[in-house]
């Protein structure tokens, strides 16, 4: 059925269903503002609208291709003011919100597009970039002969039209914001064509190999021309995407046929596209020229990294070559300053524990531990830790491996085996640099151990990171790799355990209801209270794509290293009695600041068992 025969029962706007009143109207049945504010759109309205299409043309007088003209609505003057809504007064009302409420009395279905969930080919192969661009429609599915098709004017009937006959499809009409259009469209069509033209393709422009800050700025949309190298414009995408994702890894996979390009977005990987196996060579060589490797070797790991500008945010990106079966696989993550510095108050400590820790870094000398696997927020721990205690009085050293984050406050020394630089034999050095505190990425082999150790004795303040599940298991730890007891005892002020869990979204969080004892029993914990308690969840929407989280939180595991707990360290420790006793000293689990932020409405019991689920 043609789009104007599934139409012809509905009531259709007449005319322009953006006009001013038709709007103001729905905002205000629906209400999302006041008549006040109305009233101070209606005044600003003529020179907000001169603004907009000044800019839009100036942005536009030059671009390649085709030429955009756009007709901007009062839509487009309310979202510019950034007005808070009137029905939830802390948020600020936006172009996604008035299109629900449009769609609403239009009886349509809205559909907030998730770029995750878009099939590339459906996208781009369904019609042509230019009609897509010119009509403010894309196609998003294909399912039972029926073509989805997200536009933000369905009473456009004549180019529905003209999409049915041309894809010899039913329609399925939804309505989507004419921004979130716009963006997919010039991402998807602009990855699609500059991947195939890109096969074989790279990018060798020359570098200064000793800059370690090598800078490269991505282009904007409107920047990249069609005369730039295909390769170039490709990887620009791919960044671009995983910075408006909030992605903190990008993999791109090399398979049999195809690359996978793969994103973790709140600890989750999700798959973003599946490009031809024959450009592969020529993105892998592109991404590893930006970080300074050596795009001829193919058969040994390569570690480097490349800073970039995000929207005015210096954001550095850590990338990781591993040859694979069908090719070399690249991860890179993303290293957002934003996240990695931040007061420890921000961090997610409870009072008591942020207490502990604030005693552990300010001691004049001894060894503070952090642990936790790959991905539990040691490093922005740590950088945090060192950026508060970081004064123009003291000579912070750090060794990493590799370096996460450059500061100008730290004198950072990256390891390279190759020539000599590990853990162990630079810290010896560095002893000689008159040093207060070192930082040092990991403690993973005796003499790395036992040089921290020297580094503590002789008047230091030493942090660095170990791989255990726990607090306590950090001790065993230690006298595993070879450390004797006495060492320890002296030197060792505080353990620092951490994991992350989803937060809850708070734009679809709701409260329910979960019988006590039930909830023991899922937990195996001890809950206090008794009889009903309530708990928060995420129902599902646009903002955090169905999945009910949105964002990361980190819990604690703090363990002052008392002198009963020194007593106990010896060649035969005991952990289970080890844990005991820190417990009865205080040490608050991550089980249970797990169930501190569950039952404070951070974070769901689901999410507590599957990241404590060894910490009973």
């Amino acid at each position: 059925m043609p789009p104007s025969a599934e139409y012809a029962d509905r009531t259709c706007p007449p005319n322009d269903p953006f006009s001013d009143e038709k709007v103001i109207r729905t905002i205000l049945n629906a209400g999302l503002l006041s008549q006040n504010q109305i009233n101070e759109v209606l005044k600003k309205k003529g020179g907000i609208l001169n603004r907009l299409t000044a800019a839009h043309n100036k942005r536009h007088v030059n671009t390649a291709g085709l030429r955009i003209t756009r007709h901007f609505t009062i839509i487009d003057v309310i979202v510019s003011l950034k007005l808070f809504r009137a029905d939830k007064k802390h948020e600020k009302l936006d172009e996604e919100s008035i299109f629900q409420a449009l769609a609403r009395d239009w009886g349509i279905p809205f559909k907030k597009i998730d770029p995750l969930k878009l099939d590339l080919n459906v996208v781009t192969t369904t019609i042509p970039r230019n009609f897509a661009l010119k009509h403010k429609v894309l196609p998003i599915e294909i399912q039972d002969g029926c073509l989805t098709v997200a536009t933000s004017d369905p009473f456009n009937t004549e180019t529905l039209e003209d999409l049915s006959r041309a894809s010899q499809m039913k329609l399925k009409v939804v309505v989507s914001p004419r921004t979130d259009i716009i963006k997919c469209i010039d991402e998807f069509f602009g990855f699609k064509r500059s991947i195939a033209k890109a096969e074989g393709l790279y990018d060798s422009t020359s570098i200064d190999l000793g800059n370690l800050e090598q800078y490269v700025r991505l282009k904007s949309a409107d920047e990249v021309q069609l005369d730039d190298q295909h390769i170039v414009n490709a990887v620009n995408h791919l960044f671009v995407y995983a910075f408006d994702q909030r992605a903190s890894d990008i993999h791109i996979e090399p398979k049999r046929e195809i690359t996978v390009v793969r994103m973790r977005i709140d600890g989750v990987l999700h798959t973003v596209y599946k490009i031809p196996k024959k450009v592969h060579v020529a993105i892998v060589s592109r991404i590893k020229t930006l970080s300074r490797l050596d795009i001829a070797e193919k058969r040994r790991p390569q570690d480097g990294r490349i800073k970039m500008d995000n929207e005015g945010t210096e954001v550095e990106i850590r990338v990781s070559t591993l040859p694979v079966a069908f090719g070399e696989k690249v991860v890179m993550r993303v290293m957002d300053p934003d996240i990695l510095f931040q007061g420890l108050t921000e961090l997610g400590f409870t009072e008591s524990d942020l207490v502990h820790y604030n005693r552990f870094i300010t001691r004049p000398h001894g060894i503070v531990m952090i642990c936790g696997p790959t991905g539990s927020g040691k490093s922005t721990t740590l950088y945090s830790t060192l950026r508060q205690i970081s004064t123009p009085e003291v000579n912070i050293t750090t060794i990493e491996d590799p370096i996460e984050m450059i500061h100008e406050d730290f004198n950072q020394i990256a390891v390279q085996p190759a020539v000599g630089i590990t853990f162990a034999t630079i810290l010896r050095t560095i002893l000689r640099q008159d040093p207060d505190i070192i930082m040092i990425g990991e403690m993973r082999d005796l003499e790395t151990a036992t040089n921290a150790v020297q580094a503590a004795m002789t008047g230091h303040l030493v942090f660095s990171t170990i791989h255990t599940n726990d607090a306590p298991s950090t001790i065993t730890r230690l006298l595993d790799l070879g450390v004797p007891s006495f060492l320890i005892q002296t030197t060792i002020i505080g353990i620092l355990a951490q994991r992350l869990v989803r937060k809850i979204c708070t734009s679809c969080k709701e409260s329910f209801e979960i019988d006590s004892d039930e909830l023991k029993r899922v937990m195996n914990i001890k809950i206090k209270q008794e009889g009903k308690i309530t708990l928060f969840r995420g129902k599902g929407c646009t903002k955090c794509r169905g999945t009910g989280y949105r964002g990361r939180a980190a819990i604690f595991e703090v363990l002052p290293y008392s002198d009963t707990l020194k007593k106990m360290t010896t060649p035969e420790t005991d952990l289970t009695a080890f844990s005991l006793q820190a417990r009865k000293e205080g040490m608050v689990t991550l089980r249970e600041n797990a169930v501190k932020k569950l039952i404070s409405g951070i974070t769901t019991y689901q999410e507590v068992v599957r990241v404590t689920m060894d910490h009973f």
